[in-house]
């Protein structure tokens, strides 16, 4: 198989509350890993079986589509993370986010809205232009910024299996509590 499932940096129960490890048992052992073995088989003999994650979003369609966007959105999303994390990016990182939306609280504002008015299942991303400039994008389903051009740097995972088990409908309440497991470095190294 090209594809592998991402092993976690973490412990299972390392990131409760606001991911907990029965959630983190299903979204990464189960959803996570039937995208990585769905797409391996879908690759198999065909022109991707040799491409990069981001080739395959970028160039495919259907369920090729969907099941590479969802291995590569969950690579990026499980890595963003670490235990006792979260506080603010730090330099220019947070340079950008503060040249782009004024602070960094402003920031989470925005991309609080966007991660609660996403209608349905999908990602919003903090993302980055060629030219370094930040934006907020809002990807439904298994979409990802790399389809626009655009260098992902942290998505939130705004279908309902990353939450529900925890956080039922309350989506905004999730999203606010994930803000204290961003692993900051992590993010500005992809910036």
């Amino acid at each position: 198989m090209k594809f592998e499932l991402i092993q976690l940096p973490y412990a299972p129960d390392a990131l409760a509350p606001a991911i907990s490890a029965e959630t983190l048992s299903f979204h990464h052992g189960k959803h996570l890993a039937g995208y990585v073995n769905t797409l391996n088989s879908l690759i198999e003999g065909t022109e991707f079986a040799d491409a990069s994650l981001e080739e395959i979003v970028c160039k495919s369609e259907g369920a090729l589509f969907n099941n590479a966007g969802q291995t590569l959105n969950h690579n990026l999303y499980f890595t963003q993370f670490a235990p006792n994390a979260g506080g603010a990016p730090t330099g220019k990182l947070l340079a950008a986010i503060e040249a782009k939306w004024g602070s960094f609280e402003a920031f989470q504002q925005e991309f609080l809205t966007a991660c609660t008015t996403l209608f349905g299942s999908g990602w919003a991303w903090l993302a980055a232009k060629a030219d370094g400039e930040l934006v907020i994008t809002k990807e439904p389903n298994g979409s990802n910024p790399v389809v626009h051009g655009l260098r992902p740097l942290m998505g939130i995972d705004v279908w309902e299996h990353a939450y529900y088990l925890s956080y039922q409908n309350r989506r905004a309440d999730h999203i606010k509590d994930v803000w204290g497991i961003i692993d900051w470095s992590v993010v500005a190294s992809r910036y």
